[in-house]
């Protein structure tokens, strides 16, 4: 797999990740979050452009690493920031620490993916995706990271329905460019 696509890769599970509404809010956020990302959600699949679902993709991923519980806040904090340029692939064993203690939080799950993946352990990556996803089904970061791995691993059909589950979320995610046969974006207005 190429850097660029282990960047955007890295980019895409780091975000903090969304919550179905009638699921149980996430562990970490408030009620006044999980309302927030229902809003945000609702936004971004109606998204008209790709800076406006930018933006919005940004304010969920705000909301995923900055839960208002604040030690689990600052220990997230940490993470992201001890690892320097190596980032989150460095730091496994506060990662592990931090799902150990907050196993209902669906980034950490997200945040060792991530790990896995840029020390190219695709399959470890793809178990916490699973446990990611099982916490916060909308994370689009961690679809498209599973349709990278699969697209990387040759699996052509398992890649395309993985991104065309985070195409249902985020319909213009960068990622959409591996998959010609999907076309563009839709329009709207």
């Amino acid at each position: 797999m190429s850097t660029l696509h282990r960047l955007v890769f890295a980019a895409l599970l780091l975000a903090p990740a969304p919550i179905t509404p009638g699921l149980a809010q996430s562990y970490g956020q408030s009620e006044a979050q999980s309302a927030q990302l229902d809003v945000l959600f609702d936004q971004l699949s109606a998204a008209t452009d790709a800076q406006t679902a930018r933006t919005i993709a940004n304010d969920i991923w705000q909301i995923w690493i900055r839960p208002d519980d604040p030690v689990l806040a600052a220990r997230v904090a940490e993470i992201m920031s001890a690892g320097g340029f190596a980032g989150p692939a460095s730091q496994i064993p506060l990662i592990d620490a931090l799902i150990a203690d907050y196993p209902d939080y669906a980034e950490g799950w997200n945040l060792r993916a991530t790990a896995h993946f840029l020390n190219g352990a695709y399959e470890q990556s793809l178990a916490d995706i699973v446990e990611t996803l099982d916490r916060e089904p909308r994370h689009f970061g961690a679809l498209s990271g599973r349709a990278l791995i699969y697209h990387a691993q040759g699996k052509r059909d398992l890649a395309l329905e993985a991104i065309a589950q985070a195409l249902d979320i985020h319909p213009f995610l960068a990622e959409r460019a591996l998959f010609p046969e999907l076309g563009p974006p839709p329009i709207r207005s």
